[in-house]
Protein backbone atom coordinates (compact mmCIF):
# COMPACT_ATOMS: atom_id res chain seq x y z
CA UNK A 1 0.00 0.00 0.00
CA UNK A 2 1.69 3.04 -1.56
CA UNK A 3 0.93 6.27 1.08
CA UNK A 4 0.67 8.90 -1.78
CA UNK A 5 -2.13 6.73 -3.43
CA UNK A 6 -3.84 6.11 0.27
CA UNK A 7 -3.74 9.85 0.93
CA UNK A 8 -5.37 10.69 -2.77
CA UNK A 9 -7.92 7.74 -1.68
CA UNK A 10 -8.86 9.11 1.55
CA UNK A 11 -9.70 12.37 0.16
CA UNK A 12 -12.01 11.43 -2.46
CA UNK A 13 -14.55 9.89 0.30
CA UNK A 14 -14.83 13.31 1.13
CA UNK A 15 -17.47 14.72 -0.89
CA UNK A 16 -17.42 18.46 0.77
CA UNK A 17 -14.22 19.42 1.99
CA UNK A 18 -11.49 20.45 -0.26
CA UNK A 19 -8.85 17.86 -0.54
CA UNK A 20 -5.50 20.83 -0.06
CA UNK A 21 -7.40 20.23 3.56
CA UNK A 22 -6.66 16.61 4.20
CA UNK A 23 -2.94 15.99 4.55
CA UNK A 24 -1.48 12.96 7.04
CA UNK A 25 -1.49 15.03 10.00
CA UNK A 26 -4.73 16.40 9.80
CA UNK A 27 -6.90 15.08 12.48
CA UNK A 28 -9.69 13.89 10.08
CA UNK A 29 -12.59 13.70 12.99
CA UNK A 30 -12.20 17.66 13.29
CA UNK A 31 -13.19 17.81 9.25
CA UNK A 32 -16.92 19.39 9.29
CA UNK A 33 -17.75 16.70 7.17
CA UNK A 34 -16.68 14.05 9.18
CA UNK A 35 -19.98 12.14 11.26
CA UNK A 36 -20.95 8.60 11.79
CA UNK A 37 -21.78 8.56 8.39
CA UNK A 38 -18.19 9.07 6.95
CA UNK A 39 -17.03 6.61 9.63
CA UNK A 40 -19.04 4.21 7.96
CA UNK A 41 -17.66 5.06 4.10
CA UNK A 42 -14.24 4.99 5.66
CA UNK A 43 -14.72 1.45 6.77
CA UNK A 44 -15.97 0.42 3.65
CA UNK A 45 -13.30 1.71 1.83
CA UNK A 46 -11.09 0.42 4.36
CA UNK A 47 -12.50 -3.09 3.30
CA UNK A 48 -12.57 -2.20 -0.44
CA UNK A 49 -8.87 -0.99 -1.21
CA UNK A 50 -6.98 -2.63 1.83
CA UNK A 51 -9.47 -6.07 2.59
CA UNK A 52 -9.33 -4.40 6.42
CA UNK A 53 -11.76 -4.03 8.63
CA UNK A 54 -12.14 -1.01 10.81
CA UNK A 55 -13.94 -1.27 13.99
CA UNK A 56 -14.76 1.31 16.53
CA UNK A 57 -12.28 1.26 18.44
CA UNK A 58 -10.35 1.62 15.94
CA UNK A 59 -11.49 5.19 15.38
CA UNK A 60 -11.22 6.09 18.62
CA UNK A 61 -7.36 4.72 19.23
CA UNK A 62 -6.06 7.11 16.42
CA UNK A 63 -6.47 11.09 15.36
CA UNK A 64 -4.37 11.35 12.25
CA UNK A 65 -5.25 10.22 8.44
CA UNK A 66 -1.74 8.76 9.45
CA UNK A 67 -2.48 7.13 12.52
CA UNK A 68 -5.53 5.61 10.73
CA UNK A 69 -2.97 4.80 7.84
CA UNK A 70 -0.81 2.56 9.61
CA UNK A 71 -3.55 1.27 11.74
CA UNK A 72 -4.67 0.12 8.50
CA UNK A 73 -1.41 -1.40 7.31
CA UNK A 74 -0.70 -2.87 10.68
CA UNK A 75 -3.94 -5.07 9.60
CA UNK A 76 -2.55 -5.91 6.61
Amino acid sequence: MEKDDFLVSFREQFEETDPSEIEFETVYKSLGEWNSMMALVIIAFADESYGVTLTASDFQNTSTVEDLYNNILSKK
